[in-house]
């Protein structure tokens, strides 16, 4: 993998972002499949660190937070007794619905240990008092109160009501959701904006997250098979998304329709960074050339 110059690294990466599995990306650019998962392994390590690094003292004044299914080697009706790292696996994410950046996220169980180390990481990266919205998991209560303080916080949860489903619908039940029929707006603690209080950023942006990362897709084989590599996959797509990808709402707001990334909105980043920017993490002495 070290002999690949960067704009075979850059291409490689470019398949798999728009949706390709690893084996896809390996043919469209002539790359070993090894090969490729050796630089989702090096490169999704470095994006998680230089984001970790990066997203601190965020002047963000709303959070919206929520979960991604996905699994890891088999669903977990189907994972066969003592098989380790495999069944389901959830991505939470914590998005600014103003500057679209993704704060924070993590990979893991749909737990409270998972939820208190989200929450606690989140509120590591915000310099100010925020108002934050999540659905209404019972595990953001108590995560979020530990991590911020009683009050610390303006905290509302978007509780959605979703139809009754009649028995012997297993089958639409499995393929298609239940229909929601309303939501009602809980509040938690602090003075929380009722206006504000939604998770429609987020649920879009974790639709993103589902059609650009072919491991996300539903009943395909490209499913992750070890946990390490869809973390991996998730750092590089949060690294595209928040420094790479020009929003279309962000550009439009401009003044002059300058192309606006999130981390742009967000002051941490002064230009649209290329892929083979991201790819040059691997090459110190390359970025400070391209950054010089």
């Amino acid at each position: 993998m070290n002999q690949l110059s960067v704009e075979r690294r850059a291409a490689v990466i470019r398949a798999l972002i728009e949706g390709n599995s690893a084996r896809a990306a390996a043919r469209l650019t002539g790359t070993s499949r090894a090969t490729v998962l050796s630089l989702v392994v090096e490169l999704g390590e470095l994006c998680r660190v230089y984001q970790d690094h990066r997203l601190r003292n965020l002047t963000c004044k709303r959070i919206q937070c929520d979960e991604i299914w996905s699994f890891v080697g088999a669903k977990k009706k189907s994972v066969l007794s003592g098989a380790s790292g495999a069944g389901d696996v959830w991505t939470w994410t914590a998005i600014d619905p103003d500057t679209k950046l993704m704060v924070s996220w993590l990979v893991g169980k749909r737990s409270l240990r998972s939820a208190r180390e989200f929450v606690t990481d989140l509120s590591g990266r915000l310099a100010n008092r925020v108002q934050i919205t999540t659905d209404g998991l019972r595990f953001y209560r108590s995560a979020i109160e530990e991590a911020f303080g009683w009050a610390g916080a303006d905290f509302a949860q978007l509780v959605k009501i979703f139809a009754h489903t009649p028995e012997g619908s297993e089958h639409a039940r499995r393929y298609s959701p239940a229909v929601c029929i309303g939501a009602e707006k809980q509040w938690v603690m602090g003075d929380p904006d009722y206006d504000h209080v939604s998770t429609s950023y987020v649920e879009r942006q974790n639709l993103t997250l589902r059609m650009g990362n072919r491991r996300f897709t539903r009943l395909t084989n490209a499913f992750s098979k070890k946990v390490e590599n869809h973390t991996h996959s998730v750092n590089i797509h949060f690294m595209h998304y928040n420094f790479c990808r020009p929003h279309q709402t962000l550009t439009k707001a401009h003044p002059l329709h300058y192309p606006q990334t999130p981390a742009m909105a967000a002051g941490i980043a002064d230009h649209v960074w290329t892929l083979e920017e991201v790819c040059a993490l691997l090459d110190p002495r390359r970025l400070l050339g391209r950054a010089a």
